[in-house]
């Protein structure tokens, strides 16, 4: 299971984690989940020009309102005899909820929780507790990102200077003492701390043991009353309150440069978290994959791509109505 917050990192982990099980001979099925209503991500798996078993989850979060979901798609994917499943969540799901899952009567038998993987971005961990402190089911779910995982990548080190980093390390070692903390930048690690111990048709294994609730000093604490209202396990609360999403349509006929959506970006300030899609470039008459997270963007040729251009933004209390108006004046330019 990859875990991590918005722009962390998971999808190119995932693309590794495919690659070295192909060589390793393994047979891998993925389910990946994603917020907005277009799907990016799952399209980008294409290059690897692998034939590969895939259910998505679109336009809402696995651990809360599309968990009902979360079964049919897996034994959807256990029809195919993997020997691995990667799941990858949202962003903003708590991997708590879905290892839970997982223990229906019908899965249990048939999977093994092999790990839990949080990607954690470096640049931006230390400010994610005063960017999101009025949303208590956000700040209880990054938390428990950090917890319940088996393995912790601190990623993108190399946007991070090195006193910064201890002193990341320490507040994540309060959150998660003990499980294995690797660095790394662009998502490269030794797979083998992941892949390591799954065999060619292996024995399907019952659920492993999911790590129970912690506090820990990097959340800053509620009074008891709002924690209480979070909700039990029996009864899940939603992983977030105030994260929406939007997605925007480029027309042939007006296509923009990436100047200029750039610009557009920028200007939706503080509020947009992330934003990716795929855009046909007019001065290269070609479509290329864009990433904005944290503030950060960047263009990849997308030559297995060839269809309509959008973009998918996910937002902190982002006005629906005045980004599409925004959008629309720049169309009409």
């Amino acid at each position: 299971m990859l875990s991590g917050f918005l722009g962390s990192g998971k999808t190119t982990l995932l693309l590794k984690l495919l690659e070295a099980s192909q060589k390793k001979g393994l047979k891998p099925a993925i389910l990946m989940n994603e917020l907005g209503k277009r799907d990016v991500d799952g399209i980008g798996l294409t290059p690897l020009g692998m034939e590969l078993g895939i259910q998505k989850l679109l336009d809402g979060c696995v651990c809360c309102s599309r968990k009902q979901e979360l079964a049919g798609k897996l034994k959807d994917l256990l029809l195919l005899k993997p020997d691995v499943l990667f799941i990858e969540l949202t962003g903003v799901a708590n991997p708590e909820e879905v290892a839970l899952a997982l223990s229906e009567p019908d899965l249990v038998a048939k999977v093994k929780l092999h790990k839990v993987i949080t990607v954690l971005d470096a640049e931006h961990l230390l400010e994610y507790n005063s960017w999101f402190d009025t949303d208590l089911h956000l700040v209880r779910t990054l938390r428990r990102q950090i917890e319940t995982a088996d393995l912790l990548i601190l990623n993108k080190v190399d946007l991070v200077k090195d006193e910064k980093l201890v002193k990341i390390e320490k507040e994540i070692r309060k959150q998660n003492e003990s499980s294995p903390l690797i660095r790394s930048k662009h998502s490269v690690i030794d797979l083998e701390s992941i892949l390591g111990g799954i065999k060619v048709d292996q024995v399907k294994d019952t659920l492993t043991r999911v790590k129970r609730p912690v506090y820990s000093p990097i959340v800053k604490k509620k009074d008891s009353s709002n924690e209480s209202s979070l909700g039990t396990h029996n009864q899940p609360s939603p992983s977030f309150s105030r994260i929406n999403t939007l997605s925007l349509q480029l027309p042939e006929e007006r296509a923009l440069t990436p100047k200029e959506i750039e610009k557009f970006l920028d200007a939706q300030g503080s509020n947009l978290l992330r934003a990716k899609g795929y855009v046909r470039v007019p001065r290269k008459n070609k479509h290329y994959l864009l990433q904005y997270a944290g503030k950060r963007v960047t263009w990849e040729p997308a030559a297995y791509y060839n269809a309509d251009s959008y973009l998918v933004l996910i937002g902190l209390d982002m006005n629906e109505q005045n980004t599409i108006q925004s959008w629309e004046r720049l169309l009409s330019t």
